[in-house]
């Protein structure tokens, strides 16, 4: 085999290569040839015959070499691509950050001075609930007291209702006996009259009687008298004596029961008084009894609108009470929010601040991986041959225009051959 197939094969095996990053899409610069040649020393040994029998195993090589080769280059381009990503998401990541300067972190102090204020006026409307709260109170023990004024009232005059319920049923009671003292007394008086009657009827009986006596007696008397007494005189002061009595007790009955009929008369007088004052008295009740049943319905009503007051307002300020308390919460909840907002927005900025300084230094390390790879790559690449007698090795050197760029290093026993491409 020649020195230049030999030199070929160690430039196509995969130990001789090694991949370098670029600037990705920018394109290679022509590599001129340099003129000045460096001597280069090369073993004796390397004279020697070399066997050119053609190696059944070169185009295998050469195949997984070309795959291989294949594989690093899309691995080198998918780097360059990644290199690229990682400079424009530097750019979005510096773009976001200037934004955060500008707006989002318009400083710490601008925040809680946001913040101060939100609760400010948390806190103010949290005071504004419990004044309104304090009131309701106060309206709903005013009101609690002005029922149960009312409902002393009530039973007070439920008290008088009773009082005077119990007085009438009281003079009812009287009116009822002066009423039947009235009838027992019109009864007797009615008795005493029938009585009268008939003792008038009885005493003319008598009289009668008596006169037909003393008339059949004077008869008998001038006929039986045989003595030739004056029974004239007799008979005269007999009914005269008799006439005398029953005047008498005419008279005293007639005062008697004149006296008893105009005592019935005063009684009666005074009992028809009494029934008229009594029945004043009861027309007075009733017209009591009616003001104060009004008195009462009103009473009612006005308990019973006092209670529906009461219960509405005892709904509001449950509903006030409920609703300070949800906007207490709702505050709350949005206090916690914001601080975790603000929070997550802290931890994100200081995650962008820590990728943002890693991909500073990840860029900074590609930078200067690039510019020194560029440095060596603008170069003019240089073969060096150190020569000795009788002998000289020509090198050939290849450019390739485009493409990835690949770089090889050969060694041959104490001979080094340097490429560039």
């Amino acid at each position: 085999m020649s020195l230049r197939s030999k030199r070929k094969s160690l430039l196509n095996s995969p130990s001789g290569r090694f991949s370098s990053s670029s600037m990705g899409s920018n394109s290679i610069r022509q590599i001129s040839t340099a003129t000045d040649i460096k001597p280069v020393t090369i073993d004796r040994s390397l004279l020697a015959p070399l066997n050119l029998e053609v190696d059944p195993t070169v185009q295998t090589i050469r195949t997984m070499e070309k795959n291989q080769l294949k594989t690093l280059n899309n691995k080198f381009a998918s780097y360059i691509e990644k290199v690229r990503q990682l400079e424009q998401q530097n750019k979005v990541l510096e773009t976001k950050w200037k934004l955060l300067n500008q707006q989002s972190a318009p400083s710490s102090d601008d925040a809680e001075s946001i913040i101060k204020t939100f609760i400010s006026n948390l806190e103010k409307q949290l005071e504004l609930c419990r004044h309104d709260k304090v009131r309701l109170e106060n309206e709903c023990t005013a009101m609690v007291e002005t029922v149960e004024d009312y409902k002393t009232k009530y039973e007070e005059e439920i008290n008088c209702r009773a009082t005077s319920e119990n007085y009438f049923v009281l003079l009812k009671k009287d009116v009822d006996e002066e009423i039947m003292r009235k009838v027992d007394l019109e009864s007797q008086l009615t008795a005493i009259q029938d009585e009268i009657l008939f003792l008038k009827e009885v005493y003319q009986m008598e009289l009668y009687d008596m006169q037909q006596r003393v008339k059949d007696t004077s008869v008998v008397v001038q006929m039986d008298n045989s003595r030739n007494l004056n029974m004239d005189h007799i008979i005269a002061d007999v009914k005269a004596q008799y006439e005398e009595i029953a005047a008498y007790s005419r008279e005293e009955v007639e005062k008697w029961y004149k006296s008893k009929f105009d005592q019935m008369k005063v009684q009666v007088q005074q009992h028809n008084s009494e029934l008229q004052n009594t029945k004043a008295e009861i027309a007075e009740l009733k017209r009591m009894i009616l003001r104060r049943q009004t008195e009462i319905d009103v009473m009612k009503e006005q308990y019973s609108h006092n209670e529906v007051s009461i219960s509405d307002m005892e709904e509001r300020g449950e509903e006030a009470v409920i609703d300070a308390k949800s906007r207490i919460k709702d505050l709350e909840a949005a206090l916690r929010q914001d601080k975790h907002n603000m929070a997550k927005q802290l931890r994100d900025y200081q995650d962008l601040m820590n990728v943002k300084l890693t991909l500073d230094i990840e860029i900074s390390t590609y930078r200067k991986l690039l510019e020194g790879e560029e440095e060596r790559l603008g170069k003019d690449s240089v073969i060096s041959i150190q020569t000795v007698p009788n002998k000289t090795v020509p090198v050939t050197m290849q450019r390739q225009r485009s493409g990835p760029v690949l770089i090889k290093t050969v060694e041959t026993m104490d001979t080094t051959y340097t490429e560039g491409k």
